[in-house]
Formats: structure tokens, C-alpha cells, sequence
């Protein structure tokens, strides 16, 4: 028996458990690890007792070497990730067979670092305490969870934690049906699909020996998440962005909406500080909702068809006067939706992407990256002119092409802002709304240890971490059933599945729209169609209306006629100021083809009335 496992990182791998339950049959406290230095470490960590049933292979969790920091000028600033020396899911696969099977039983602490790769050459994150809150500050460590550090002494018998006995939870296992990668339909899965069950104690029962089960998921939980999910998105992180500093860390979250008001309020003192907060000119209506009530003022920055104007933002910046802001101090935190941006279906391309971070360093910007639509990342193919002037895809799109690979789709991926954030001053926001399922409200975040650490602060106090059952159901899915492969593979449908009702969507626009008033760029990512209508050719505004006024004529007479759009005065990011410009967004999300080529049929009819055309 083995009690630490280095792994070919140089790092101990596998589980330390912050409260392992002394009841359990087979359970012992470890009295100490030995990390990737050969040092005794002070975290906690259960395994099976040479007397139990169990003869498999044990995971303990250690923390990571300490490596020697690289010169940050040998970092070229906004590079963008190379894939040369790029992680592989092999090489993931490796680094588990060779760290054997993760012991994590019920609220075990883990962080990023027990998971990660080698992080050789990198250097250390910047300090970003000046970018916090005095709320953030002031939070200190869980008094209760830091009491759990004392359970690694040999024979102690726990009566601090407040941790209820399984054996009263009424609910003995759970049973999914799920696809089997690469047969993902729901006919395909009724037929041929694999049957997940999910028990009570499927790790302490010799016959299964799990990973993860019901008595554990149910229970208090880290606010970090279970290790046994955290370690799937650690993983997932790095092969797709692979952070350029050593010290980064994931952290899962109840879903991006929450992450976001703990990020705010990390970040943002509107009362105290007058702080303001940097976004695209039109923004997620959630978001603007979500600063308003914590006194942060939103301040937008103009846009094109890539999304947020870099030279706009900077000289936004640069100009910044207190006085002609209500006394409000220059900003120093930018909220950016990069791909597939909601409302406005914008997707900046690398370049963008480099000049955005460039003028967020040049100006000690933090970034909040948040990507629920990075991986719904369309590609147009070959293309065609249409009449209104906009690029849109030839059907038949992809026939005769060489099939894609995993490989092949993580490169066409527009690199994150996280992949070439060089200092540590991106937070990024990743969620399984909507490439897994929206209700079960987990996602997870990523960014140097420093952030995350007050993230983890706030969290302790605030949720406690995300659902059990909705991590145990997505660990059973993504990571046992599926496996990364698998995953990416889910990805590649759902890109493909989303392609066909964006490419829905342009057929119908071309078709029915009054392209004389109203224009439009076809998204390359997203969910969304943002439309816009020439307010000066209408003969309101020539009499006088207000653009609001005749934007809540057209929206009434569209749902007169029976189709909602969402209106864009609902996204500006401004909301105290007078509107220049008129939108509507559509969104080929949800409704079938039939219904979305009819909808924009009725609001082309609402638009031709209004505009007496």
C-alpha cells in the first residue's frame, strides 16, 4: 500500500481529505504526505486500511512542487496558446493511470494544484489585492472547515464537524440513461444508451469500488466542489487554454450568474469607492441587473462586428475625468462576453482578443472573461455574398471535407483571453448551461491562486459550493461515462447541431426581412441574431418619436402577431442615457425550424407596417 504517489509531474496525486469520516469501515486518517519535494505536507488524507477488502490501486492528494520562476520577460505579452507543446488527453490519461484511483471521500479539500500538469517555466501570477474589494479583504478562511486540518491526527474521533450521518438519507441511488459517445441523439440514446447507477456507497463497496456515490454527493462539500468533478474541469482547462503562469486554479460555482455577483463584489465597491465597471456597449441584461443593486456603475464601450472596440476602450481610459462621471474613479475592472456576446451574437477573432488585453494591461484592467457560448463557435465555410451585404453559409457546408477530430476542434477554437493572460488578471467564467444542461446550476472558474483563494472566502459563507447531486450526475457523465474524449466529442455535435439552426436562421432573415431598413452580421458563435433597424428611414422619428417609442410599437405589434424578440434597449449598458441606435435580437436557441422561419416572417410583417413599407 502506498500512502503518496508521485506522479510523472513530480507531483503527489490524488485526494486530501479535509473531513474523512472515522465511521467508515476501511477509513483511516493518514498522519502526513509527502509532496513532489520529498516534504512532509499538513493535509489530511484518508485511504483504505491494509485489513480492508479493497486491493486497488489509492490516489492521495498532495500539493504541487514548488518550481522555479521563470523570467516573465521571457513571456511574450498576448501571445495566444501554442499547441506544439499543448496537453493531450493522453497525456491526462498518463498522469491517472499512474496516480491510480482518486480517494475523495465526503467534504475532502482539494485544489487545482493536485491535478494540474507540470507548470515548468511559468512564471507566478502578478499581485491583483489592489483590484479587490474591502468586502474581499476582510473575509478570512471558515473557522469549522479549518478546524478539519486537525482530523489528520492518527485515531481521532470527530465530534467538531457538524457533517449528518448518510445512513438517514432517503434516497438509496439514482439511475440515468445517457448517450454513448459518438451516438448522441435522443433516438440513438433510447435505443443504444449506456444505464448510469449512482448508490449509496459505491466507494466503500468492495464489489464497485467507486470513485464518487451518493453518500458523499449528498453531504457538506468544500466550497471548491467535490474532487472528483474539480479534478475533471482542472484537466479540461488545461488542455483547451493551458494558463501561461504556474499558479492558476479552478474553482467550481453555482453556475456563471453566481459567479458573477461574487466576482462583482470582489471586485467592485460602488458606495465606497465610486467604482465602475467596463463593459460592451450592449451587455447581458442579467449582468447590468446584477451591478446596479451593489451601486456599481456601468460604463459601455463601443462596438463593432467583432464585439468590443479595444482603441475605444483605451481612449475611454485615458481621457477618464471624475468630474464629468459623477466623481467616480477611472474603472479598473472590464466584464467581456468574447464569444458569440449576448445580445449582440459578436465574436472577437484572436487579433481583438490580443489588442483587448493589451489595453487592459497598459491600464491595470482586471478582466472577467465569461465564455457559456466559447465552444458553439461556428464556422461559415465556404461563403456566400448576400444581399444585404452579409456573409452567410452555402448549404451543404462541410460535405466532402476530412472528418474532425478532437484535436482538430479544440485548434479552431478562437484562443480565450485566459490562454494568453501573462500576469493573472483574468477570472474566467465557464459553465455547463448551455452545452450540458442549464438546471443543474454548476459551472466553475478560473484564475491565479491569489483570486481564487477570495472567491473560495466568499463562497464559504455564501453557497457552499454547487449541488451535489447535479456534480455527482455530471462526474458519472463527463467524466466516467464520457471521458474527456467523449466530451469533445459532445462538443463537436452540439457545434454542429447549433450550425444548422444558426444557417436556419439566415435563410429565413434573407427571406423575409426588409433589408432596406434592416441589416444584420451572421454570428459565427452563439445563440443569437442581432438585428439592426435604420430608426432614421422610419416616419415616427421623422415626426418626432422617440427611437424607445417606436422600438415599443414594433415589439407590441409582434407579439400582436405572435412572435416575441427581445428588445436591445433591454442590453445597453447605460441605461440612464438616451438611446442612438435601434436593435431587436432573435434567438435560433430552441424553437424548430418550422417555428423560427415563421417568427421571422411575423417580425418582418411588424417591421414592414411600422415602416409603412
Amino acid at each position: 500500500m502506498r500512502e503518496a504517489l508521485i506522479n510523472g509531474s513530480g507531483v503527489a496525486s490524488g485526494s486530501s481529505i479535509a473531513a474523512c469520516p472515522t465511521t467508515t469501515p476501511g477509513y483511516q486518517p493518514s498522519s502526513e504526505l509527502v509532496n513532489g519535494n520529498g516534504n512532509k505536507t499538513e493535509q489530511l488524507a484518508c485511504h483504505f486500511d491494509s485489513n480492508s477488502n479493497d486491493v486497488g490501486a489509492l490516489e492521495t492528494l498532495g500539493p504541487a512542487a514548488k518550481l522555479t520562476d521563470a523570467d516573465p520577460s521571457e513571456i511574450p505579452p498576448a501571445s495566444g496558446p501554442s499547441r506544439e507543446n499543448a496537453v493531450t488527453i493522453s497525456d491526462i490519461l498518463e498522469r491517472r493511470a499512474e496516480a491510480g484511483r482518486l480517494i475523495a471521500p465526503t467534504a475532502s479539500y482539494s485544489d487545482s494544484d493536485m491535478f494540474k500538469g507540470p507548470q515548468v517555466g511559468k512564471p507566478k501570477s502578478k499581485s491583483m489585492n489592489h483590484h479587490l474589494s474591502p468586502e474581499s479583504l476582510s473575509r478570512h478562511p471558515c473557522a469549522l472547515k479549518q478546524a478539519a486540518r486537525h482530523l489528520k491526527t492518527p485515531g481521532i474521533i470527530s465530534l467538531g464537524g457538524g457533517l449528518p450521518c448518510a445512513e438517514y438519507f432517503p434516497i438509496e441511488s439514482i439511475t440515468l440513461k445517457v448517450p454513448t459517445p459518438p451516438h448522441f441523439s435522443e433516438a440513438a440514446t433510447s435505443q443504444s444508451g449506456a444505464e448510469v447507477r449512482i448508490g449509496k456507497y459505491d466507494v466503500t463497496d468492495p464489489s464497485i469500488q467507486g470513485t464518487y456515490d451518493l453518500s458523499i454527493a449528498l453531504n457538506y462539500a468544500q466550497a471548491t466542489g467535490s474532487a472528483q468533478l474539480l479534478r475533471f474541469v482542472t484537466e479540461h482547462t488545461e488542455l483547451v487554454h493551458n494558463p501561461p503562469y504556474s499558479d492558476w486554479r479552478c474553482c467550481l460555482t453555482i453556475g456563471s450568474t453566481g459567479a458573477l455577483e461574487q466576482t462583482l463584489r470582489m471586485l467592485c465597491d460602488g458606495p465606497g469607492r465610486g467604482d465602475c465597471l467596463l463593459t460592451e456597449e450592449y451587455s447581458f441584461s442579467t449582468a447590468l441587473e446584477t451591478a446596479g443593486p451593489l451601486g456599481v456603475k456601468v460604463v459601455g464601450v463601443k462596438m463593432d462586428e467583432q464585439g468590443l472596440l479595444p482603441e475605444a476602450m483605451d481612449e475611454l481610459l485615458s481621457n477618464w475625468n471624475p468630474e464629468e462621471r459623477e466623481g467616480r474613479r477611472k474603472p479598473h475592472v472590464l466584464y467581456t462576453v468574447p464569444s458569440g456576446q449576448n445580445p449582440t451574437g459578436t465574436t472577437q477573432g484572436l487579433e481583438r482578443r490580443k489588442q483587448v488585453y493589451e489595453v487592459a494591461r497598459k491600464h491595470d484592467l482586471f478582466v472577467i472573461e465569461d465564455e457559456p457560448y466559447y465552444y458553439l463557435q461556428m464556422p461559415l465555410g465556404e461563403s456566400r455574398e448576400t444581399d444585404s451585404g452579409t456573409t452567410a453559409a452555402k448549404e451543404g457546408e462541410g460535405e466532402g471535407k476530412e472528418e474532425e477530430t478532437v484535436e482538430s476542434f479544440i485548434s479552431s477554437l478562437v484562443p480565450s483571453l485566459l490562454s494568453m493572460d501573462v500576469d493573472g488578471r483574468v477570472l474566467r467564467m465557464d459553465s455547463f448551461s448551455k452545452v450540458v444542461t442549464p438546471g443543474s446550476r454548476v459551472g466553475w472558474v478560473t484564475a491565479s491562486k491569489q483570486i481564487i483563494e477570495q472567491y473560495i472566502r466568499h463562497a464559504e459563507v455564501c453557497n457552499q459550493g454547487p449541488n451535489g447531486i447535479s456534480q455527482v450526475i455530471l462526474y458519472k457523465l463527463l467524466d466516467e461515462q464520457w471521458g474527456h474524449e467523449g466530451y469533445f466529442q459532445w462538443l463537436m455535435n452540439l457545434r454542429r447541431e447549433y450550425t444548422k439552426r444558426r444557417d436556419t436562421m439566415v435563410t429565413a432573415v434573407e427571406k423575409f426581412l426588409p433589408k432596406e431598413v434592416v441589416s444584420w452580421t451572421v454570428p459565427v458563435a452563439g445563440m443569437f441574431y442581432w438585428l439592426k433597424v435604420d430608426h432614421s428611414q422610419h416616419p415616427g422619428i421623422r415626426a418626432g418619436k422617440r427611437i424607445l417609442e417606436v422600438e415599443e410599437e414594433i415589439f407590441d405589434s409582434c407579439i400582436a402577431r405572435g412572435v416575441l424578440v427581445a428588445r436591445g434597449s433591454w442590453f445597453r449598458a447605460e441605461q440612464d442615457t438616451e438611446p442612438n441606435e435601434l436593435f431587436f435580437r432573435a434567438t435560433f436557441a430552441a424553437a424548430t425550424a418550422e417555428n423560427m422561419t415563421e417568427a421571422i416572417r411575423r417580425f418582418g410583417e411588424a417591421i414592414r407596417e411600422s415602416f409603412k413599407l
